[in-house]
């Protein structure tokens, strides 16, 4: 058997225990296994639902924003302005971090750097526009401000210091 025919299987194990849990917790009325399953249904009822209109979306992206303008702007030659992009597009995407990563992978393959995107994904995961008014509504103004205010030069640096690091040990994103 080849190595990854063997990491495939090793892959499996832990949802097929999942899933032989859940219905176990179905027959004999374990309440926490139930509630596990219904909110995997609410969960993957919720991503059916959304995740075809953010492929559309992305598809829209791919084709009509041009590669030199992410290069441009968000791209190996920018300046410290692409991180700005890069939160403010972060702060408008819906859907959370699941809809951030095939965006991430989209402006990755039209040629944003490393730290912009990781900058993009810290942002997508800590600013977005929603979830910030919520958060003031319910934690104050002050409060949110203040969190904003330190994370985000956070997010920024060490978005940087990661890609420096992934340099300095050849790492490589395989196209796929």
């Amino acid at each position: 058997m080849k190595k990854t025919e063997k990491k495939q299987k090793k892959k499996l194990i832990l949802p097929i225990i999942a899933t032989i849990f859940v219905i176990i917790s179905l027959f004999i009325d374990f309440n926490p296994g139930k509630e596990i399953g219904v909110n995997f249904v609410k969960f993957f009822k919720t991503m059916i639902a959304f995740l075809p209109a953010v492929f559309i979306l992305i598809g829209i992206f791919e084709v009509f924003v041009d590669q030199k303008v992410i290069e441009k702007h968000l791209g190996e030659g920018s300046t410290f302005h692409a991180y700005i992009w890069a939160i403010i597009l972060s702060g408008t995407t819906v859907g959370g971090l699941f809809v951030a990563f095939p965006i991430a992978h989209s402006l990755y393959k039209k040629g944003a750097k490393v730290s912009v995107i990781f900058t993009y994904i810290g942002a997508a995961a800590t600013c977005r526009v929603p979830m910030t008014l919520f958060e003031a509504s319910y934690v104050g103004l002050k409060f949110t401000l203040i969190r904003l205010a330190v994370s985000v030069p956070f997010i920024i640096m060490s978005s940087i210091m990661l890609e420096k690091y992934l340099k300095n040990k050849n790492f490589e994103i395989k196209k796929g």
